[in-house]
């Protein structure tokens, strides 16, 4: 009969070190922590052991997770592996395509969320274990990301969504991830809103039924005068106008081909008049106004490009 422990499985490794003694499947590990083996840290490291037993019970323990610096972790089989960046990022679009299919996220944002993560983050991380990823190591790759402060942020922002739903599995470890932050951008940063002048759209207009017919020009033409986004326009659909009292519903959209029952803002508009803008548009470069636009010129622009 084998010498019962007294020590819990766990043990005093040198003055830095606490060690932890467990079997998997007959197979002894003694693996250690880089912690100083006070009585606090002993203890806590009882606890961990108990959690560790159970979840080799039940099947669910990765060796890597809670020993990322094993030496002969790579010898391991898969089960003892820790899960690679890679493997999370996949895990993390794979739920986004869920909640698309419910409803609850929109295409374009999970269309933005896999090229980000493709092109930037995959490359550099997808071989590492999401556990084993430090700060400094994602500073250097986002330092390195020459572009705008909006792309910078946004991959940042796709980043830290990642990460928060790989470390939902590990609660008791820290992700460095959620320290990032993203670049600052005041007022400065905002392009200069410069909008077309009345005679500039008119040039612009008869040159496009000059070069490309009249289909693209009564495009064009309802989009200058209505403000519709790219987006909401090419979703029009004839019955959103309402010729018998000359309304324009704005109810949906379509980006990179995808049909949308929302707008951009989620919220829907009646546009109504045909106005072009407000009536009055002011030149970009002063405040003297231009004329007000005729009346029904965007409704007729409407009716053209329904032909």
């Amino acid at each position: 009969m084998g010498r019962k422990s007294i020590t819990g499985g766990v043990m005093p490794a040198g003055p830095s070190r606490i060690q932890f003694d467990f079997r998997i499947e007959g197979r002894r590990f003694r693996p250690t922590l880089p912690w100083i083996p006070n009585e606090t840290n002993l203890r806590r490291a009882r606890a961990i052991l108990a959690r560790i037993k159970a979840q080799i019970a039940a099947g669910t323990f990765c060796f890597a997770d809670e020993f990322p610096r094993y030496k002969g972790l790579s010898r391991l089989a898969p089960p003892f592996r820790a899960r690679t960046c890679g493997e999370v990022f996949d895990a993390f679009l794979r739920h986004e395509e869920a909640r698309l299919a419910r409803g609850d996220l929109a295409a374009v944002t999970v269309i933005s969320h896999r090229r980000i993560l493709d092109r930037l983050w995959r490359p550099n991380l997808g071989a590492l274990p999401l556990i084993g990823v430090t700060y400094s190591m994602l500073v250097q790759i986002a330092d390195a990301y020459p572009v705008n402060k909006k792309t910078y942020n946004n991959a940042i922002s796709t980043l830290r969504r990642a990460f928060e739903f790989g470390y939902l599995d590990y609660p008791e470890k820290h992700n460095h991830a959620a320290a990032l932050r993203c670049a600052r951008r005041g007022k400065k940063d905002r392009p200069r809103i410069d909008p077309f002048s009345i005679q500039d759209a008119e040039i612009f207009i008869a040159a496009l039924h000059q070069d490309w017919g009249a289909a693209y020009a009564h495009y064009d033409e309802l989009r200058f005068f209505t403000g519709l986004r790219p987006s909401e326009e090419i979703a029009l659909v004839v019955t959103d106008y309402d010729a018998a009292h000359g309304v324009l519903s704005i109810t949906k959209a379509r980006v990179n081909g995808i049909d949308q029952d929302v707008t951009k803002t989620g919220e829907d508009r009646r546009l109504g008049g045909g106005r072009r803008g407000s009536g009055y548009r002011r030149h970009p470069g002063g405040d003297e106004p231009h004329r007000p636009c005729h009346r029904h010129r965007g409704a007729s622009a409407w009716r053209n490009a329904c032909r």
